[in-house]
């Protein structure tokens, strides 16, 4: 014979589940758990105004929710960055970009190697001899790129 458990939720326990969430937030970063939380809030609010949902439809209510929620704030933050007095903060290589330097050693099949810094950085660009003056004009991952800055230009 089969027993079967009857597990009931009530509106208040998403709540707590909810304040657990956003709690959790507070010692784990990425605000994955922020979401989830306010997930699981609306689903409380749903759950008081509407109790004869059950169990099924407001967990898919929280699961779908809470990738709904995730998802768009991902979406938001890609269009709307936040803005910073540093921006290349973390980002050191965006920091070089526009500087002039000379080739201690040639650039040849389009790739080189230079020490900027307390680092060795790779380039990419034309083929250039050492003692070429260039300028990096972007970065691609861990890669500098580069072009020859003419006589005229510095």
């Amino acid at each position: 014979m089969t027993t079967f458990i009857e597990f009931h939720i009530d509106f208040w326990h998403w709540w707590i589940i909810g304040v657990g969430l956003v709690g959790l937030e507070v010692f784990i970063t990425g605000t994955y758990f922020l979401w989830m939380g306010i997930s699981a809030l609306i689903v409380g609010l749903l759950g008081y105004f509407l109790p004869q949902l059950g169990l099924p439809f407001e967990g898919l209510v929280f699961a779908v929710l809470s990738v709904v929620l995730v998802v768009g704030w991902r979406a938001y933050l890609k269009r709307h960055p936040t803005r910073t007095d540093s921006p290349g903060l973390n980002r050191r290589g965006e920091n070089y970009i526009g500087r002039i330097l000379t080739l201690s050693a040639p650039i040849k099949d389009g790739r080189g190697r230079t020490k900027l810094g307390d680092s060795t950085w790779r380039l990419e660009g034309p083929d250039l001899p050492a003692g070429t003056k260039i300028r990096i004009t972007g970065i691609a991952s861990s890669t500098l790129i580069i072009e020859e800055v003419k006589e005229d230009e510095h």
